[in-house]
């Protein structure tokens, strides 16, 4: 049996679901208009993906410096991130419960996606361990504890009511393609987009896969399944040391971080 996040959060092949999660949280509108005046997430999607990830780990597996680190990197990101309404925008500001509800429930559902296609489902006490711990995401910052839905039951029908009304906008489609397709990044970034994007696209629900202009056919299908049925072979067998490299990676350069600033 495996249980919760302490025992999956750390899993490298998540990083095989971060495509989706961006572009769904880009699809919710408040999201989106605030990335869209912002965020210059296209320019370093690499920092984007690094930043997210480090704060998940931190929350989970570091200490209590770190927590109150990464906790103070997101709210002086968060801080200039708002609007008041007006006659051309409804308004946005990045410490709004719901969006940061939304930004949670996309990271769960994600790894929870992933998670089950290599190791299969989980039984109910794993994941309601799991699910139990992905609610510190949120509730870390500015989420009230009582807004994270009570239960896996009503979290599916919290999302499943978000699923039906979510579509991306022209901001989040602009962004979204742009992650999708950077103009400048690292070669090793721009060589694995390809494989990135094919993934991404398979863990999309039809209806954002075409708003987001990616192609799917049978034959992607096909394949997308014959990938998923490999890895589920190959990757448990990896050591750990390899499948946890980038939870090792993020908190130790969070340390690193944190001395420096320290220091300065």
């Amino acid at each position: 049996m495996v249980s919760g996040i302490a025992d999956l959060g750390a899993e490298a092949i998540l990083l095989a679901g971060a495509g989706r999660a961006i572009l769904l949280q880009l699809a919710e509108p408040g999201v989106g208009r605030g990335v869209a005046e912002h965020s210059t997430f296209t320019d370093r999607p690499i920092n984007r993906l690094k930043g997210t990830l480090t704060y998940v780990y931190a929350v989970v597996y570091g200490t209590d410096e770190q927590v109150k680190e990464v906790r103070r990197r997101v709210n002086r990101a968060h801080a200039p991130v708002r609007r008041a309404a007006d006659d051309e925008s409804p308004g946005y500001k990045a410490y709004d419960a719901g969006l940061q509800l939304w930004v949670a429930a996309t990271l769960y559902d994600t790894a929870l996606t992933i998670i089950e296609k290599i190791y299969g489902p989980l039984d109910d006490e794993s994941a309601d361990a799991m699910y139990r711990d992905y609610a510190k995401l949120g509730t870390a910052l500015q989420l009230p504890g009582h807004m994270w839905p009570e239960d896996r039951a009503a979290f599916g029908r919290y999302w499943d009511g978000k699923m039906r009304a979510l579509r991306a906008d022209e901001n989040a489609v602009r962004f979204g393609r742009g992650l999708l397709y950077p103009k400048r990044a690292a070669l090793w970034y721009l060589a694995i987009m390809p494989f990135a994007r094919f993934l991404t696209a398979g863990l999309l629900p039809d209806q954002l896969r075409q708003d987001f202009g990616l192609a799917w056919s049978h034959r992607h299908e096909r394949r997308f399944n014959r990938t998923f049925k490999i890895l589920a072979v190959t990757y448990p067998k990896l050591p750990q040391g390899i499948r946890h490299w980038f939870k090792d990676y993020c908190l130790n350069q969070l340390d690193i971080s944190s001395r420096r600033a320290v220091t300065a």
